[in-house]
């Protein structure tokens, strides 16, 4: 209840304070297993990916984010786990027995759609960084489960890294064709890196419409 009535205020705060344009909507999965990877360049990204799925479905819509910094702190924790829905993983831990994507995998069984950052860290407005292999661990694993490209452009202005200051800007949403496993992890990365090149290339056309 508590996260439905969150994202209720986010979508409504979306719709008057950001210049919000969808593109392909229909190809995002509000049913899994199903994994969507974007570029990450604001808080924003995780708050307006989840805004877009049906409120029906958040209970099963799962964020993937680094323990380290959403649950670093009683506080950050309780608000990560039961308001954003966050599925923590972690980056540093000294057991190397633990697979740190296990929730993740645990997710997926259970017919769960996974937002993930495969870039790992929110980088500089509109700069893609290079992609972590985590994403390819997960589609190895689940082979039949779409891995869906996003790319947002204008997010990290509307919110920049280090800001707690929504600032009103046009935004742009672009959703990809989905990939699956292809039976090689250099080929899914390269295919993944080349979609998003493909999504990239779309905004810098769309500004001229």
């Amino acid at each position: 209840m508590l996260q439905k009535a969150f994202y209720s205020f986010v979508k409504i705060a979306v719709l008057f304070l950001l210049g919000l344009n969808v593109r392909r909507k229909d190809l995002l999965p509000s049913k899994g297993p199903a994994i969507i990877v974007a570029n990450h360049n604001s808080h924003l990204d995780t708050m307006v990916l989840m805004a877009l799925m049906p409120l029906s479905r958040l209970k099963d819509i799962k964020p993937v984010a680094a323990a380290d910094y959403f649950f670093s702190s009683p506080r950050k924790a309780w608000l990560s786990e039961h308001v954003l829905g966050i599925i923590p993983v972690e980056r540093t831990s000294a057991d190397k027995s633990v697979d740190p994507l296990e929730g993740c995998y645990e997710a997926l069984a259970q017919d769960r759609v996974l937002i993930l950052f495969p870039e790992g860290s929110r980088g500089k407005p509109e700069q893609m960084t290079d992609l972590k292999k985590g994403v390819s661990y997960l589609a190895e694993r689940f082979p039949d489960a779409p891995v869906v490209p996003v790319f947002t452009h204008g997010l990290g202005k509307a919110l920049p890294k280090g800001s707690f200051m929504l600032v009103p800007f046009f935004c742009d949403i672009f959703v990809g064709e989905p990939i699956t496993w292809p039976g090689n992890r250099t080929q899914f990365m390269d295919s993944l890196k080349e979609r998003f090149s493909q999504l990239s290339s779309e905004k810098n056309f769309a500004s001229w419409e």
